[in-house]
């Protein structure tokens, strides 16, 4: 598995795209609420997987733990969420703090790691 991260619009899906030959047939994207027919290469938005997981009360390390054969051969993209001002409700927080620890957990598990800026990947593992 390999994990890229960055902020939102930052060209995360195109350098994977670009860098791997990835089709868009490749990608399941997390923000559509349909879950894919079959295994795919690369899986993004995992952000809002995750504040999927907490809304229907779901441990979602945990879940990424249990349900290692979902994930551990695709390319994961995450926007980072965790910079700027802490958010005011509870709720965002909570959808902050448990990315900040999933993104913990995979980054460990990745064999690279890359940050994404400006459409330009740098290896950070």
């Amino acid at each position: 598995m390999e994990l890229f991260i960055g902020g939102a619009y930052m060209g995360k899906r195109t350098f994977v795209q670009k860098r791997y030959g990835i089709s868009e047939e490749e990608i399941w994207d997390c923000e559509i609420p349909t879950a894919p027919a079959a295994h795919k290469s690369c899986i993004t938005h995992l952000e809002s997987m995750v504040w999927d997981m907490i809304r229907d009360g779901t441990d979602v390390v945990d879940w990424f733990q249990k349900n290692r054969d979902w994930w551990e051969d695709s390319m994961l993209i995450c926007r980072d969420i965790s910079s700027g001002i802490v958010p005011l409700e509870p709720e965002d927080r909570k959808w902050r703090e448990e990315t900040g620890k999933l993104l913990q957990y995979l980054a460990e598990e990745a064999k690279h790691v890359y940050r994404v800026f400006c459409g330009l990947g740098v290896q950070i593992k």
